[in-house]
């Protein structure tokens, strides 16, 4: 039986999620979402239920508005690195979704690493 591109997302994105909960209990979640023309992440508390720090490719300050390509998630990534770090997050753990990691997403990853967050 075939499944739709959008079934194995699903799936994907809730087999990472629940790995990732088990292992990293207690901690900030780095979460990532990409579409065809922007990608976004946000810093959250799962335990309080708060958006700590989030960061996106539609900011006008980042000068990447309208743009989806690896420079723009690298910027995105050390955005949120900065925001992080005012947030007083040192360390979190990466949650992709049901994306793969690598292009944009991966970039992302590194830029932020880059930038002193610990995943």
């Amino acid at each position: 039986m075939a499944n739709s591109k959008r079934e194995l997302f699903l799936k994907r994105r809730l087999r990472v999620r629940n790995k990732l909960r088990k292992m990293n209990s207690g901690r900030v979640r780095l979460s990532v979402h990409r579409s065809n023309k922007n990608i976004s992440v946000q810093l959250i508390d799962d335990v309080k239920g708060v958006t700590l720090a989030s960061a996106s490719s539609l900011e006008k300050d980042l000068g990447i508005t309208g743009k989806n390509n690896v420079e723009a998630a690298a910027k995105v990534g050390t955005a949120i690195a900065e925001r992080a770090k005012a947030a007083g997050v040192e360390e979190c753990y990466f949650d992709r979704g049901g994306f793969l990691f690598h292009g944009k997403v991966k970039a992302l990853a590194d830029a932020a690493r880059e930038g002193g967050l610990k995943f």
